[in-house]
Formats: structure tokens, sequence, C-alpha cells
């Protein structure tokens, strides 16, 4: 869990807390001695999360009205949005799931991915206040803030795969970083793009974001899922 702690930027003084964060219920289900799953922390990290949104949104849109605000922030907290930040993380990674979840395709499960990064920011808040559940938060979601508030065009390549996944199936692809290379100011990102846990394609980019467009783009063009 040291490497998790490390990529979330945030050194846990109780180490306990990330490990339950990680924990999803069928662990615990399968356990003889009881172990704390991460269902209440997913909880409270929900709540969390929506307030740091919410002030912050608040505060940079002071001219927003309230339904706006609500749409934007809808689209920050949708299990899509969530689970695509916890594979940027790798979060799939440290899951700690039971057997039988585990051989049923949990570890890419869209709704297990988008639990434990709530579970996280719950964990986070726990150990070190709402003030580094917001430090973390902030840092994490840099990128998603920007492109909810500059808006999603459907026309380019994230927003055509998805089209086409959806069209076959209600379940969004997702994205995860593959290698972050080189110093600040020339970073270097590569991306693969899934659908129900099979890779559809990558691709690499200055940023998080293009990164992605390239991989959703490579995707189409591959077009595995018709394989």
């Amino acid at each position: 869990m040291d490497a998790l702690a490390e990529k979330i930027g945030y050194q846990f003084k109780d180490q306990d807390l990330l490990v339950q964060s990680m924990t999803h219920p069928s662990m615990s289900a399968e356990q003889r001695e009881a172990v704390e799953d991460n269902q209440r922390m997913e909880f409270l990290g929900d709540a969390v999360l929506q307030v740091i949104l919410t002030e912050h949104l608040y505060r940079i849109l002071p001219d927003q009205a309230e339904g706006h605000l609500t749409k934007i922030r809808a689209s920050l907290v949708s299990r899509r949005a969530l689970a695509d930040c916890a594979l940027r993380l790798g979060l799939e990674e440290y899951l700690r799931l039971g057997k039988g979840e585990e051989a049923n395709g949990g570890r890419h499960r869209e709704s297990n991915l988008a639990d434990a990064f709530e579970a996280l920011l719950g964990a986070i808040c726990l150990d070190g206040g709402i003030t580094g559940a917001r430090e973390v938060t902030m840092r994490l979601m840099e990128e998603d803030l920007q492109e909810a508030l500059e808006g999603e065009d459907t026309s380019n390549p994230k927003g055509r795969l998805q089209e086409e996944l959806q069209a076959l199936r209600r379940e969004s692809p997702l994205y995860r970083i593959l290698t972050e290379e080189g110093p600040d100011h020339l970073k270097q990102f590569r991306v693969e793009v899934l659908w129900g846990g099979k890779p559809l394609g990558a691709g690499r980019g200055s940023s998080k974001k293009n990164a992605e467009s390239a991989a959703a783009q490579d995707a189409l063009e591959r077009r595995r899922w018709e394989e």
C-alpha cells in the first residue's frame, strides 16, 4: 500500500484506514475473522466529495445558477467519472476482493472502482481531516474539473467511442494510465482504454486528457470490441 500512498501524494498516519478503503465487502464476507470493508468509508467519501466540489464550484463560478452548478457537479461524481479517477490511480491493482468477486471480473467493475475512489477520500478525511481530503481531491481531479468546466465535445474520440460502445451495452469505457515519464514541464503519459476489462487501445500525450483522446482514437481504429 506504500506505492498507492505515494501515487495519491498522501502519507497516512493510520495505514489501516488505507487498507480498509480498498477492501470490498466480498472480502469480509469470505473471512472467518471480522474484516472491516469499505462500505461505510464510501458513504463518508461520497459526502466529503460532494462538499468539496460544491464549495469549489460555488467559489469559482459566482455568476452561475444553482441548476448549472448541480449539472457540473453531477458530471464529476458520476460512476463513470469516479471509476476513471480510480483507474488513473491504478486502484484496481490494490482492491482486496473475495474469490467470487475476483472471478466475476470485480477488479474492473465500474461500481467497485468508483466506490473505492470514494472510500479512499473517506479514509483520507478520517486520517487528515477535510483539509487533507480537499488537497488530495483537487489534485487528483484537476483535469476532470477543467474538462467539466470547458464542456465535453461529443465529436471527439472519447465521445465517439463511448457512443459506439454504449449502443452495444450500457457500460462506459475506462481509461488507465500505463506510464508517466519525464520532468514536470515535459510530461508524457501513456494511457490504455478498457471496456469490460478488455483493452481496446492505447495512446500517448503530453497530458492525461490528450493521452486518453489518443487511446480512444486508437480503439476506434482497431475496433477490438467487434472481434
